[in-house]
């Protein structure tokens, strides 16, 4: 060929053997030491022909050798060598060799300058896809887990971009460790790996199996987005340009179980973002992607997302709160689904630090009321559990006006869990409105229980006295419940008479002498001889404990 016979009027440069098949390698160290930069670069450019005329075993054996071992030149001469050995795998012998050409851009991945070594990168990914998957494993791996545990943080960077191409085609044990090593740049010691990993975290997640992108992608972004050093290092645009879109693809991602696990680290990733302009970012980058969460088709997405939503408007402050999540939370307390409603209201002391519980006063009611009436008993007891929090948030007016009802209501709950969870509402009530309130607004309506047909009902009064009479004090609990209390120790229903034995147990401590000796001790001498065993038994030990024998 003409680019093997063109120099042949400088005869034994390769030695002085005046062997013609070694010329073009001698030709081409001649030219790569010559002081000429450009004379350089052309003779990197014409390494296609070059490998022409030595032919295939000759370019696999020689050629790259050679320039394996002599990689050191101006970067602009080393960029060009690593684009063209992006297409050299024909030039060796086909994919069966491609991995002949890993050794030279192995090393082109390593050097300082960092466009010679995306070039590299970005070769290798295109050899990558020419190895069968054994010989990926074999050859193109073992490179990948090399240049990820290099010394010189140049290597370390390099390996980022190759994980994706890989991982697909490798076996399960060899995806474990492609995603170990992933794991350990994402924690590198030096800001610039660590960069380089979160700017491929999106593309990695991609290849990755839906169970490991649930357990290990959304962490390592969130860390990664938290991460005060590479912040610092790198500036904010690093998290804007190569997280919040890995970020978004997750929070778009077609199988609900990502995007439900990426909702869930909304607030995390957002509180971390850099202070500087992150209002901005998450009302530009991040809320479009969350309204339509609101509005997701899965159930588990939307609960997720509900219960770190509030906690936006922390972060985002009083008016960003009203203009921009105000009608997400009213959209998510009418919501189809309890758990959703249930996750925002649960997480109001967010918003009433804000902006006060008032703005959404009137869309909390209707979706409240539906909770409490659920048919789900495990909906209602969670309900009931935060109605002290609601209490205390919206005040003694509007909770007298709205709610009292409610909890006087799930007293007489078919299901006990409810009834019980609902005396400790009220006991909790009381000590956050005070005993005035309880004399009031409480009690009263608790001992009308007792005259209740329904024995359980009537039981209820006695758990309500039992929980009430410490927060209420000595005078209400004597004035007021004690005469209940005694009046149902002639109930006809025998677990009526011992829980009165136990409730004068309960209270006993906190009436005076007077009361103890002239009305408790009379009573329970006369439930001691009860014909009820259970009965005998509950007043004999309240009378041994109140030492009132």
């Amino acid at each position: 060929m003409a680019g093997a016979a063109g120099p042949r009027a400088a005869p034994g440069a390769a030695g002085g053997d005046g062997d013609d098949s070694l010329y073009p390698i001698a030709v081409l160290i001649d030219e790569l030491r010559n002081e000429d930069v450009q004379l350089r670069l052309n003779s990197i450019k014409k390494l296609s022909t070059i490998a022409l005329a030595l032919g295939v075993e000759r370019t696999r054996t020689e050629l790259l050798p050679f320039l394996t071992d002599t990689i050191y030149d101006e970067d602009e001469v080393l960029l060009a060598l690593a684009e063209q050995l992006g297409n050299f795998t024909g030039l060796v012998g086909g994919p069966d060799f491609a991995h002949c050409l890993l050794p030279p851009l192995e090393s082109l991945a390593t050097v300082e300058e960092t466009v010679v070594r995306d070039k590299a990168v970005e070769s290798l990914r295109q050899i990558s896809q020419e190895h069968t998957p054994v010989a990926l494993e074999a050859h193109f791996v073992p490179l990948v887990k090399r240049l990820a545990s290099g010394d010189w943080f140049t290597s370390r960077t390099s390996a980022c971009g190759l994980f994706s191409v890989c991982y697909p085609r490798a076996s399960n044990a060899v995806k474990a460790e492609i995603r170990q090593h992933f794991r350990s740049l994402c924690s590198d010691d030096t800001p610039m790996v660590r960069r380089a990993a979160a700017s491929k975290l999106g593309e990695f997640a991609k290849v990755l199996e839906l169970d490991s992108v649930k357990t290990e992608i959304v962490p390592l972004f969130t860390n990664l987005a938290s991460d005060e050093q590479l912040q610092k290092a790198v500036g904010p645009k690093i998290t804007l340009n190569d997280l919040i879109p890995a970020f978004q693809s997750l929070l778009k991602d077609c199988e609900a179980e990502v995007r439900a696990a990426a909702a869930h680290k909304v607030k995390e990733l957002c509180e971390n973002l850099p202070t500087e302009g992150r209002e901005a970012i998450i009302v530009n980058q991040i809320l479009p992607y969350i309204k339509e969460l609101v509005s997701d088709t899965n159930q588990h997405v939307k609960s997720a997302l509900a219960s770190v939503i509030m906690g936006l408007s922390t972060i985002l402050g009083k008016e960003n709160t009203i203009e921009h999540l105000l009608p997400l939370f009213l959209a998510q307390l009418k919501d189809e689904c309890p758990e959703v409603r249930l996750n925002i209201i649960s997480n109001l002391d967010c918003v009433n630090e804000v902006i006060g519980i008032r703005q959404l006063s009137q869309s909390l009611l209707p979706a409240i009321v539906e909770l409490a009436e659920d048919a789900k008993w495990r909906v209602r007891l969670a309900i009931i559990e935060y109605m002290p929090l609601l209490a205390g948030q919206l005040g003694v007016e509007f909770f007298d006006e709205k709610l009292n009802s409610l909890c006087m209501a799930w007293l007489v709950d078919h299901v006990y869990a409810i009834r019980e969870a609902a005396t400790n509402n009220l006991m909790k009530l009381v000590q956050k409105f005070g005993t005035e309130w309880a004399q009031n607004t409480i009690v009263p309506k608790v001992l009308v229980m007792a005259n209740d047909p329904n024995y359980l009902h009537r039981m209820t009064t006695l758990f309500c006295i039992n929980a009430l009479s410490e927060a209420c004090g000595q005078e209400i609990t004597t004035k007021q419940m004690l005469p209940i209390v005694l009046k149902m120790a002639g109930d006809q229903v025998a677990n009526v008479r011992f829980n009165v034995a136990k409730s004068l147990q309960k209270i006993g401590p906190i009436l005076d002498t007077d009361a103890l000796q002239g009305k408790v001790k009379p009573v329970l001498q006369k439930l001691g001889q009860d014909e009820d065993m259970d009965v005998k038994y509950f007043a004999q030990e309240a009378i041994s404990v109140l030492a009132l024998a």
